[in-house]
């Protein structure tokens, strides 16, 4: 597994971490613990050394469990280093200007590209680090997902204006296009997509999260994945002309991000 260092920091983590919040919180019931714990040794084994989670995901499992389960834990936001989560220009700048940030932890991805105005270039100035949550979408951006999805009411996407059948179809158009690049560098769509992220800045960190095994060897295989200058215009060029269909949260809740 490649290693990045976030940032001017000294923290080197592996190039693609692991989202935990899945595994007992927003994306159905709680999983199966022994299993999770499985998975958690498994990313560990292949080099993994970077794991998101956070106690309110689920207060019943205190996160030592997690931290028991793997030889290595890396958080921003613990001990020497600190982090902040989906905050604006402003309070990145005061966080920093009080106690210098390792990383801001944002949504980042082809289909939510909201932090290249202005977060990516502050955070290139101050030599902050990127952790980009949802680099999947959610899990829209696997190909895996189509307006005849379903999601129940322990789903938190159910709620989400991108997550209609409307909206579903009509960024299927993203797909398509990551679809044609996937198959050129005979890769999966979420290994494109995470690939894309890892070209944009040396000092991002994607953090997909999952609860099986073999996605979790999918996304590690992103890091094999390599997007030429050709490839990235290609990309962009494709998804100049695709509007994003749906905000990623409902009002209330989208008026509280990026403060």
């Amino acid at each position: 597994m490649l290693k990045r260092k976030l940032g001017k920091s000294n923290l080197e983590v592996s190039a693609i971490g692991l989202g935990c919040m899945g595994m007992s919180f927003s994306y159905g019931p709680p999983k199966d613990k022994a299993e999770m714990t499985a998975l958690l040794r498994a990313a560990v084994e292949r080099g993994v050394t970077f794991f998101d989670t956070a106690e309110v995901y689920d207060p019943n499992v205190p996160i030592e469990d997690v931290a028991g389960a793997v030889k290595e834990l890396i958080q921003a936001g613990k001990v020497k280093h600190f982090g902040l989560s989906e905050a604006g220009v402003k309070t990145i700048r005061r966080a920093h200007a009080v106690q210098p940030l390792t990383a801001l932890q944002s949504e980042y991805s082809l289909w939510t590209r909201t932090p290249e105005k202005e977060v990516i270039p502050t955070l290139k100035e101050l030599g902050i680090g990127f952790v980009t949550y949802s680099p999947l979408g959610k899990g829209f951006l696997t190909g895996k997902i189509d307006e005849k999805t379903t999601f129940n009411s322990t789903d938190f996407r159910s709620t989400l204006p991108r997550f209609t059948p409307e909206a579903i179809k009509a960024n299927q158009a993203l797909i398509d296009m990551i679809g044609q690049i996937a198959q050129r560098k005979k890769a999966t769509v979420a290994q494109i997509a995470l690939a894309w992220l890892l070209a944009q800045k040396p000092w991002i960190v994607p953090i997909p999260g999952t609860t099986k095994l073999n996605r979790l060897d999918e996304n590690i295989g992103a890091v094999a994945v390599e997007l030429t200058p050709d490839d990235l215009r290609d990309i962009e060029s494709a998804a100049a002309q695709i509007t994003v269909q749906g905000a990623r949260y409902p009002e209330k809740l989208e008026q509280m991000t990026g403060r």
